[in-house]
C-alpha cells in the first residue's frame, strides 16, 4: 500500500504495513518530526520495578532533550514512564478515541496535547488481546532503533524487538541481576547480541 508522505517512508519496510493509520493530537509537527529522525522507541515490562520506571522516565526525557522523538505503546509500566518522560508518539492496540488502558486515559490525553495517538483500527474500535502484539510492529516500524528496559522471559516487549531485528534495525537492553524475572527477557536479548542499553 501507499503510505501517506507525512509518515516516515521506514514503515513501508514492514512486511506488513499498516493499511492506513488513524492519529489524535498534533500530526503535521510530530509527523514531520518523525520523519526526520531519531526516533527511538522505548519499551517494557507492564509490571516494573519501581527502578525501571525511573530509568525509562529519564531515558525518554535525555533522548527527547537531543531531539530524538521517544515511540511507545501506551501500555502500563514501562510505556507509560517513557511517555511520561518525553513528547511522544503512542501507538495504540485500539482506536485513538477509547481510553485504554483506563488508567492512562489522563497520560493519553497529555499525549494528544502535546504529541501524537496513532492507531490503525477506526475509532470506537474497543482493544483485545491480538491487537497489542500487532500495534507493536508499528513502533517496531517508526522507530530507527528499539531500547527494552525491562521485560521477563514472555513479554509483549520482546516481540517489538523481534520486529525491529526483522527490520535490521538496533535493539538495546538495559542488564538486568543475574535470575531476577523481570530482567529474564533483557538478559536474554543482551545474550543473543543486543547492545548494551544504560
Amino acid at each position: 500500500p501507499r503510505l501517506d508522505p507525512r509518515l516516515p517512508a521506514r514503515l513501508a519496510d514492514l512486511h506488513d504495513p499498516p493499511f492506513a493509520l488513524f492519529a489524535r493530537g498534533r500530526a503535521d509537527a510530530v509527523l514531520a518530526r518523525l520523519a526526520e529522525g531519531p526516533a527511538v522507541a522505548l519499551v517494557g515490562s507492564r509490571r516494573p520495578t519501581g527502578a525501571g520506571r525511573a530509568l525509562a522516565r529519564a531515558l525518554a526525557a535525555e533522548l527527547a532533550a537531543r531531539g530524538a522523538v521517544v515511540v511507545s505503546g501506551l501500555a502500563h509500566g514501562i510505556d507509560a514512564a517513557a511517555h511520561e518522560g518525553a513528547v511522544t508518539v503512542a501507538v495504540l492496540g485500539c482506536g485513538v478515541d477509547v481510553a485504554y488502558p483506563r488508567r492512562n486515559a489522563g497520560l493519553a490525553a497529555r499525549i494528544a496535547e502535546r504529541g501524537l495517538l496513532l492507531s490503525e483500527y477506526w475509532p470506537g474500535t474497543p482493544p483485545a488481546p491480538w491487537r497489542f502484539p500487532a500495534r507493536n510492529r508499528i513502533v517496531a516500524g517508526l522507530a530507527q532503533a528499539v531500547g527494552v528496559v525491562e521485560a521477563g522471559r514472555r513479554s509483549g516487549a520482546l516481540i517489538t524487538a523481534d520486529f525491529a531485528l526483522e527490520l535490521g534495525r538496533p535493539v538495546l537492553a538495559v542488564p538486568g541481576w543475574p535470575g531476577a524475572e523481570a530482567s529474564a527477557g533483557c538478559n536474554a536479548l543482551l545474550r543473543a547480541g543486543a547492545a548494551l542499553l544504560e
